[in-house]
């Protein structure tokens, strides 16, 4: 690697101000240009506001920088999720076996301003009000617009922490093409809010992620540590009733909500006015065949793979990016060796996750209440049991787990048509043939050791 071990990060949200952190503790000079101001001093003006989902990835990454105890005292813990479907008992679905297998709810907006003081601590140069403009790579200087000053910087190397919108993307594909696109799902969201109740505390149980499942559609709930709840309801755009073209205004609202989730009305006391003020959100996989320029520029997080939000990865996957390409700027001889190293280790695994994150829409909208779903669940669990290290529920090796994506996905894959073909017609566990299932299952599954 060069003696000039300097580089510049285009965004400082969550990525960004965590990949400055690792490296500035290994010794690079960092500069961090925002295109937003100071939100410790501004207050925090980000985006989509969905509650992130801090799991094993994020948190091992967290760790990395000494950032964990921070983060932790404001976040949320969430065993499981709380399904309430419109008949039934409402109940908890554990994520894991115990309380050690857990994740946690976090405000982006309070994550983004620890993660910016310790930045900032390690002697990482942050730069607020700079929206990148272009970028020159024969001469190697990008120029920011500061207020209405343009500012020119000189650059070894750039990496876009910018975000699914990323100008450092746009830059790169004037140079060679990236292979870009984008696949729009045809649902969006829309967040409302479950305040506090009279007492100061949770109106409902605080540790959990409540679902509201209604097959093509569904509401959440993720708990905020000032008791309050970030509702999402996610819809079709347009289409069959309900979507948001069927439902535009506060009466819709009451109207569906009273219908179709009638036990939430009582928890949300500004429905007909946040619905009719609260924009609706969009939701996006965004693809690239390639993430990197030689070692000029390199992409990470959702500037290279953003994603639906319904596994609760993104954050965490954009963590993981952050510590492998530390890693792999420490092992590497040039720049250009270690983002290609970088990007062969974790675009397979981001193509893993994003299709992860799909099919779990599905899972939550239309499966969780299912008695199939429910069964296949309990067997799962069983099986975890039999042949511990074996056989690993998906979600645990999705969440609590730091495998490769790829290898959670293929050997999710393995385990569902197990679980399948020895439920098959079944109503209960009673009449598994658990002597057949117990050799399928070895002959099948390989020993897995955590990374």
């Amino acid at each position: 690697m060069p003696a000039d071990k300097s580089i510049t990060l285009v965004g400082g949200g969550l990525a960004g101000a965590l990949l400055a952190i690792l490296l500035a503790r290994r010794g690079w000079s960092v500069d961090v240009f925002e295109r937003r101001g100071d939100p410790r001093v501004e207050g925090y003006a980000g985006g989509r506001s969905i509650n992130l989902a801090l799991a094993e990835r994020g948190l091992h990454a967290l760790r990395q920088a000494g950032a964990d105890g921070d983060v932790l005292q404001q976040a949320v813990m969430m065993r499981g999720r709380f399904v309430h479907p419109l008949a039934g008992e409402s109940g908890l679905q554990r994520y894991g076996r115990d309380d050690s297998e857990v994740i946690w709810s976090i405000n982006r907006g309070e994550l983004n301003l620890v993660l910016l003081d310790i930045a900032e601590s390690h002697g990482a140069r942050l730069h607020f009000d700079h929206a990148l403009e272009q970028v020159d790579f024969g001469a190697r200087i990008a120029t920011f617009r500061h207020h209405a000053e343009r500012v020119a910087h000189p650059f070894r190397a750039l990496v876009g922490t910018d975000g699914a919108g990323s100008t450092l993307r746009a830059e790169m594909a004037k140079v060679l093409p990236l292979g870009e696109r984008t696949d729009w799902l045809d649902h969006g969201y829309k967040e409302l809010e479950i305040p506090p109740a009279a007492d100061g505390g949770f109106r409902i149980e605080p540790n959990a992620l409540h679902i509201w499942p209604r097959g093509h559609y569904m509401c959440i709930a993720l708990p905020n540590d000032e008791r309050t709840f970030t509702v999402t309801l996610f819809m079709p755009h347009r289409g069959a009733h309900p979507s948001f073209e069927t439902v535009q205004t506060g009466d819709e609202a009451l109207a569906l909500f009273g219908e179709q989730f009638p036990d939430t009305l009582p928890l949300i006391p500004a429905l007909r006015h946040d619905y009719e003020a609260n924009p609706v959100g969009n939701l996006a996989t965004l693809y690239l065949d390639r993430w990197h320029l030689g070692g000029d520029a390199v992409l990470l997080g959702d500037a290279a793979h953003a994603m639906v939000p319904f596994h609760g990865q993104g954050m965490n996957c954009a963590f993981e990016d952050c510590v492998a390409l530390a890693d792999h700027l420490d092992r590497a001889r040039t720049l250009a060796e270690a983002f290609a190293a970088f990007e062969a280790e974790r675009k397979p695994n981001a193509e893993a996750i994003q299709r992860m994150a799909l099919e779990n829409y599905i899972e939550m909208r239309d499966r969780v209440d299912d008695a199939d779903y429910l069964l296949q669940r309990a067997l799962e669990l069983v099986l975890q049991a039999r042949h511990p290290g074996r056989f690993i529920p998906h979600y645990a090796m999705v969440t609590f787990m730091r495998i490769p994506y790829a290898l959670a996905l293929h050997r999710s894959e393995v385990q569902r048509r197990l679980l399948e073909d020895a439920t098959r017609g079944l109503a209960t566990l009673d009449a598994v043939d658990w002597a057949r299932l117990d050799a399928a299952v070895l002959a099948a599954l390989e020993p897995l050791q955590d990374a």
